[in-house]
């Protein structure tokens, strides 16, 4: 299974390599505090271990990132996904899709990783900060990077018909990079090509009863997800004052991928939940159609939720079959520096 690349991106590798050290120069970044991978880091598969990401003005690495200080800046009100495989976004079981329309973030805001990469960098809270406007800040990181030579040449040989650093070349290379970052080779992928001993009998029954109890419904696709909006009622996280939304103030988010995670705990669009016990409990509570949000109605459920049947004692089977999802084999490169100078990562240390 290929990813698929828009025509106007295709891939090379000085492009891949240009893109990876601009997902870890915080020079990105408003305040040159933040990198992609201050809140997308490939310990914590490409995702990071708290409920709600904290941006500018954060210190330390996943679990213990705090800000350094008080400030006015909120945290990011939304779990930060991996990136893993979101270069497939989009995809269903017969493998079409198209990357320039692949719905992304919670809200799928955006479509396309060259969409996608520019709004971290524009976004008070997670990259910009309080000294630039949302109109200015791209800009200015463009004329950051324009004054770095090391950084000229790569643009140069990553994008030889259009050789100069631009608000374009720069969202394109960073996609292309996370266009790389995949995990095509689970055992449950293993299993599906036909290899029965890739998977145990307890997670292929694991397998049947995903199935069987409709979680299947929108988690399908080689993805595990349908990539479309549904209406669940997960509690509120009180770390946010101001309700969330979702998508046209319907509470309606994008289902995840299930891929790997194991490593992208918490989970939900707020990060309520800190294990798959608690999601699966979750299930179980709503599918009676009753709201757990009490800003949520009960006729706003999504008709999908109330037909999943699922009970305790499926919950460790289907949680086996989850670990079939997981690998460790995924591209982990760091840089050992960047052009910046600026420390790799952002202030995670």
């Amino acid at each position: 299974m290929k990813v698929v690349h828009p025509k106007n991106n295709l891939p090379n590798p000085a492009k891949i390599a240009l893109g990876r050290l601009l997902f870890y120069d915080p020079i990105l970044s408003g305040d040159k505090d933040v990198a992609c991978a201050s809140c997308h880091h490939p310990d914590f598969g490409y995702a990071e271990g708290i409920d709600l990401s904290i941006g500018v003005g954060g210190v330390g690495l996943s679990r213990n990132r705090k800000f350094a200080s008080e400030n006015h800046v909120p945290l990011v009100k939304r779990n930060s996904q991996t990136i893993l495989n979101t270069g497939y976004n989009g995809i269903q079981n017969t493998y079409s899709y198209k990357p320039e329309h692949a719905p992304m973030f919670w809200d799928v805001r955006k479509n396309g990783l060259e969409e996608q990469a520019l709004a971290p960098i524009e976004s008070l809270e997670e990259m910009r900060g309080e000294n630039f406007s949302e109109l200015e800040i791209v800009a200015e990181v463009v004329k950051r990077l324009k004054n770095i030579e090391i950084y000229r040449v790569k643009f140069s040989k990553a994008f030889p018909n259009s050789p100069k650093v631009s608000r374009e070349n720069m969202a394109k290379a960073i996609a292309c990079f996370e266009r790389s970052l995949i995990t095509p080779n689970t055992r449950f992928d293993q299993y599906l090509r036909g290899d029965e001993a890739a998977m145990s009998e307890g997670e292929k029954e694991g397998f049947e009863l995903f199935k069987k109890v409709g979680c299947v419904n929108c988690h399908t696709g080689p993805m595990l997800s349908d990539y479309k909006l549904h209406v669940l009622s997960v509690p509120e996280n009180k770390k946010i004052m101001n309700v969330d939304f979702g998508v046209d103030s319907t509470f309606a988010f994008r289902t995840p991928s299930l891929r790997n995670l194991r490593y992208t705990a918490p989970y939900m669009h707020n990060g309520k939940f800190k294990s798959l016990e608690e999601v699966l409990e979750f299930y179980e509570d709503i599918s009676n159609g009753h709201s757990e949000n009490s800003n949520i109605s009960n006729q706003l459920l999504d008709s999908l939720v109330k037909n999943i049947s699922i009970k305790t004692k499926d919950m460790s089977l289907i949680i086996s079959f989850f670990n079939t999802l997981n690998t460790i084999k995924f591209d982990k490169e760091i840089p050992s520096k960047v052009p910046s100078g600026l420390p790799v990562g952002g202030n995670i240390n």
